[in-house]
């Protein structure tokens, strides 16, 4: 059966109240100029387990109290009520999250029972692919809420990278999530998010493009056409990895030992709630004879203990002392990319992502999106970490340019002994 999505209204939900005159202008932070200008994208999936009233009823209801409770949940988020004003800024302006509203006239299951991972772009803005660069006057945040016949809803959200790392975006996905389950008591009222990050990493109006994330691995990019693919880790596969990654050099290997936090490694630690970026690249260079699994995590582990508060720190300096550290890093990755391939990882994992109740049950699934494209995206040789909703396990989203290069690992043997490739989510969420 053809699936299609039907765009049926697009409008700004606006804050409850109104920001004030002092807090018009957001200033971005060092670390801000310094991640790729993308969208992040989030998606999540809710079937409908309610059967006192219609699908259309539920529908009804469900939408306007995602609308109300991101209108109340806006009023504390309000950057993300504002649009792009510069290279060092958000316009807290008040417009609104742009919001869309679509529909599909399938059941939820149909798609669940074997998604297609390309399609999941059409439950996020249509006018939008994920890698798209946030410019002047452009939204910070878009939403779409995408409807089903059975009641289900999906709700895919894009934040401007510039704004959030996925620790903040997914605090603010809970927090309007407290709102509409109306916990003013509880979670949503303790919920103060921080928008100084600006006064932890001072930014420069001379920052050189040269120098983001962004253009340190561009030059590894190649055009082609791209393709995706989920192989998914249970906690028997990843109990079995721990203990053969175990070595005297690393003795408790992680799930994930890829992604660097600075929220946990600054002196003092910073809240989840600090907004925009506090994530760092953590680097190392594998050659053939290191590329046993028990040398691949020492030399991953090592390269991330060298990200400490000193290093935070480092990073925390006026004027140019920061910036220059960061134009070094980038200088040297940049002068690798001629002699190496790149694989990049970043984790979405302990986010508590399906913990996010909006008040009618906890997600079935989480996901990222597929990328089919012929086009040259920030996600080359990209693998996107996150948890299955059954604990303990990993679901690896790999984007990979070259399709025979993807038509290996589909058929490697000795991968093939640990992964599941492209399960059902209602299967991995009993």
């Amino acid at each position: 059966m053809t699936m299609e999505v039907e765009v049926i209204s697009r409008k700004c939900i606006k804050p409850s109240s109104p920001t004030p005159l002092h807090l018009r202008t957001h200033k971005l932070s060092l670390l801000d100029q310094y991640v790729p200008p993308i969208y992040v994208p989030m998606v999540f999936y809710y079937p409908n387990q309610d059967t006192n009233l219609s699908p259309s009823d539920i529908i009804s209801q469900r939408l306007q109290l995602l609308k109300q409770s991101l209108s109340e949940t806006l009023s504390r988020f309000y950057p993300f009520a504002g649009k792009v004003k510069d290279s060092l800024s958000i316009d807290c302006n008040d417009e609104g999250i742009y919001f869309i509203e679509a529909r599909v006239q399938n059941p939820l299951t149909e798609f669940l029972k074997q998604p297609d991972l390309s399609f999941i772009n059409k439950f996020l803005p249509y006018h939008l692919d994920w890698s798209a660069t946030p410019t002047e006057g452009t939204h910070v945040a878009i939403v779409q809420v995408t409807t089903f016949s059975c009641g289900g809803i999906v709700i895919g959200v894009y934040v401007s990278h510039i704004i959030a790392d996925g620790t903040a975006l997914s605090s603010f996905i809970k927090s309007w999530a407290a709102a509409a389950r109306q916990s003013s008591t509880e979670e949503a009222a303790l919920v103060c998010p921080k928008f100084d990050g600006s006064s932890l990493f001072p930014p420069t109006d001379a920052y050189p493009t040269e120098a983001t994330m962004m253009d340190a691995v561009i030059p590894f990019f190649r055009t082609g056409k791209y393709i995706t693919r989920r192989f998914v880790f249970d906690a028997s596969a990843i109990a079995t990895l721990k203990a053969k990654a175990k070595s005297s050099r690393v003795q408790n290997p992680t799930c994930v030992e890829v992604a660097v936090n600075l929220r946990r490694r600054a002196m003092p630690p910073l809240s989840e709630y600090c907004m925009g970026n506090f994530i760092w690249r953590a680097t190392t260079l594998f050659t053939n004879g290191e590329a046993e699994l028990e040398g691949l995590v020492y030399l991953l582990r090592e390269a991330i203990t060298k990200v400490n508060s000193d290093f935070v720190k480092s990073l925390e300096l006026e004027g140019k002392e920061g910036l220059t550290k960061i134009c070094n890093i980038v200088k040297d990755i940049s002068g690798e990319c001629n002699e190496v391939d790149f694989v990049g990882l970043s984790s979405w994992c302990n986010l508590g992502l399906y913990e996010i109740d909006f008040g009618w049950g906890k997600p079935t699934w989480v996901s990222n999106v597929g990328i089919t494209s012929s086009k040259r995206v920030f996600m080359n040789n990209m693998i996107i970490l996150l948890d299955p909703k059954l604990k303990d396990g990993i679901e690896a989203w790999m984007t990979s340019l070259d399709e025979a290069d993807m038509g290996i690992l589909e058929v490697d043997k000795e991968l093939l002994e640990y992964v599941t490739l492209d399960p059902s989510p209602l299967g991995l969420s009993t």
